[in-house]
């Protein structure tokens, strides 16, 4: 059974940071892109970040750049999002996606509020 489970996520001042984590089982992990997304109320899913089967290589939105860092370790079968210098508007839902192109998979989600 394919399982992506989100965890990290909670209540945040602007400026601080957060660690997001997804823990994959169920399928062959290092053979998966890895993707977070995130989607705000009122709003629609948007990428956030990605990052390559063997990690070389990452991608990420211009409205996180310098702030986020997408890192996996296929030992543990688990990819991470560590946010730093929240602001704001970096308040949703935040989800990971695991595809190979021909197969996707969603975790259900985790909450970050950025608020004062």
């Amino acid at each position: 059974q394919v399982q992506l489970v989100e965890s990290g996520g909670g209540l945040v001042q602007p400026g601080r940071s957060l660690r997001l984590s997804c823990a994959a089982s169920g399928f062959t992990f290092s053979n998966y892109v890895m993707m977070w997304y995130r989607q705000a109320p009122g709003k629609e899913r948007e990428l956030v970040a990605s990052i390559v089967r063997n990690g070389a290589s990452t991608n990420y939105a211009d409205s996180v750049k310098g702030r986020f860092t997408i890192s996996r370790d296929d030992a543990k079968n688990t990819v991470y999002l560590q946010m730093n210098s929240l602001k704001a508007e970096d308040t949703a839902a935040y989800y990971c996606k695991a595809t190979n192109w021909v197969y996707e998979y969603w975790g259900q989600g985790t909450q970050v509020t950025v608020s004062s």
